[in-house]
């Protein structure tokens, strides 16, 4: 690690909410009942009340939802791919909703490693390439940084991974 880094101060969490400082590191996968919403082209592309969240030191959450809970054809597999040293290889999707198509939108695993084998079958929607997504009917505002597909709620505090000068935490 750069010796210029430095680890931010977290901030603290009122009741209710969570510090992504909290989280672990390797990250962990947890079930979750909230309803989780995307809108693309002014259409709910997905809605789900059984998805997984994957919770990492410094990232907000990432929700996972059914493949069966995205409108048919609003998932248009895509080219190309990604490797995560933690769940493996993904492939990726653009989404389709009305007359809008969020490109390289979504990802799955299809092939996740031991540890993450529950999210075979569930997609992740980064919140930067569609135009928005909701939990328990709470805009999601997007992960900075791009590279990212964290959603951050009033639920969860950081600060967040993605924010410039936070490459190395």
């Amino acid at each position: 690690m750069n010796g210029d880094v430095k680890r931010p101060k977290p901030e603290k969490p009122a009741p209710g909410q969570e510090s992504v400082w909290d989280y672990p590191r390797p990250p962990d996968l947890v079930r979750s009942r909230e309803t989780v919403e995307v809108v693309v082209g002014g259409v709910v592309v997905a809605s789900s009340t059984r998805t997984y969240r994957v919770l990492e030191t410094s990232h907000p959450p990432t929700y996972y939802l059914p493949e069966e809970d995205f409108a048919p054809g609003a998932l248009v597999r895509i080219e190309g791919g990604s490797f995560c040293e933690w769940k493996g290889r993904a492939a990726y999707a653009d989404l389709v909703g009305g007359e809008a198509r969020a490109e390289q939108a979504a990802w799955t695993y299809p092939d996740p490693t031991p540890g993450f084998v529950d999210l075979r079958g569930h997609w992740a929607v980064t919140p930067l390439a569609v135009e928005a997504c909701f939990v328990d009917g709470e805009r999601v505002q997007p992960q900075e940084g791009g590279f990212y597909g964290g959603w951050i709620t009033s639920k969860v505090v950081g600060p967040f991974k993605g924010i410039p000068g936070s490459w190395g935490w």
